[in-house]
């Protein structure tokens, strides 16, 4: 299952998802939006797990505050969705 994290602090990195991520189950793929001309994260990210793991990491870590933002995670909507 892949999830959409969003109100990401700008100082939070790939490493720094997946030891929030990990503690619910094994992460498949991690992916931080950067911003192609800084390099910059843009505040969102993905993160894919199985549906189970997925699903117990969105009750656990939707609205904990890191990095001092509320961090926003949800399941991913496919692209045809926006």
């Amino acid at each position: 299952m892949n999830l959409h994290i969003s109100n990401l602090s700008f100082a939070v990195r790939e490493a720094d998802l997946r030891d929030l991520f990990v503690r619910y189950g094994p992460v498949t793929a991690i992916h931080l939006v950067l911003d192609g001309s800084t390099g910059h994260s843009r505040g969102f990210g993905f993160v894919e797990m199985a549906r189970e793991h997925a699903m117990n990491a969105i009750r656990g870590l939707h609205g904990k505050i890191v990095e001092g933002k509320a961090m926003i995670v949800a399941e991913a909507r496919s692209r045809s969705a926006y």
